[in-house]
């Protein structure tokens, strides 16, 4: 009588395996993607992303070129797709349409969404801005960054209200900053901070 080896089983098993497949989902059958789609599929992701990455640099460029632009002013943005949603905000109110201006420029931009608050007028805003800006930029070791056309530290007021956001290059600038605003007399409640570490998120 014929006895099966442990061999012969796992053979037999794994044939009707392969043939159970093929009847179950034969090739090119609807749902089942061939290997040449999903590969064109992957390089047309790798291009949106590619196409993504190089707008947003752009973008960035772009506004940091701005002339009303300064210290005092938050440009903050997001690109999806072609289109740029402008975000933050400006002391000076030409700043605003100026900067969709030059992003409704940019090649591959096809629609730009202007959400940039115009901060309004005041002139113990206008006071603290200046005390904060001495406040931050007197620190020892922030030279670094106060010689820049566009110091990266921005300084944001609005009714007495501070933010500070930009970038610092390490943890221990950032947290000087921060106290050195709270420091400052005149500001309402705690500084708030959104200030980003050197090729860091936060």
């Amino acid at each position: 009588m014929f006895k099966p080896t442990r061999s012969f089983l796992f053979l037999a098993v794994a044939f009707c395996f392969l043939f159970t497949a093929q009847v179950l989902v034969p090739a090119g059958a609807s749902g089942a993607p061939s290997f040449p789609d999903l590969q064109q599929h992957a390089s047309q992701t790798q291009r949106q992303y590619n196409t993504e990455v190089a707008l947003i640099k752009e973008v960035r460029h772009v506004l940091t070129l701005q002339p009303f632009y300064t210290v005092f002013d938050n440009l903050a943005f997001k690109v999806n797709g072609e289109e740029v949603t402008l975000m933050g905000q400006v002391v000076n109110p030409a700043l605003k349409p100026d900067a969709a201006s030059a992003v409704k420029k940019i090649e591959g931009v096809t629609s730009v969404k202007n959400e940039i608050k115009v901060l309004p007028p005041s002139s113990s805003d206008s006071r603290l801005r200046l005390a904060l800006y001495r406040a931050i930029y007197s620190t020892p070791g922030f030279e670094k960054y106060s010689i820049q056309a566009v110091p990266p530290i921005h300084i944001i007021v609005d009714f007495g209200h501070v933010t500070l956001t930009g970038v610092v290059a390490n943890q221990m600038d950032k947290t000087l900053a921060i106290t050195r605003a709270n420091q400052v007399p005149g500001t309402i409640g705690q500084t708030t901070d959104e200030l980003r570490i050197e090729n860091q998120g936060k």
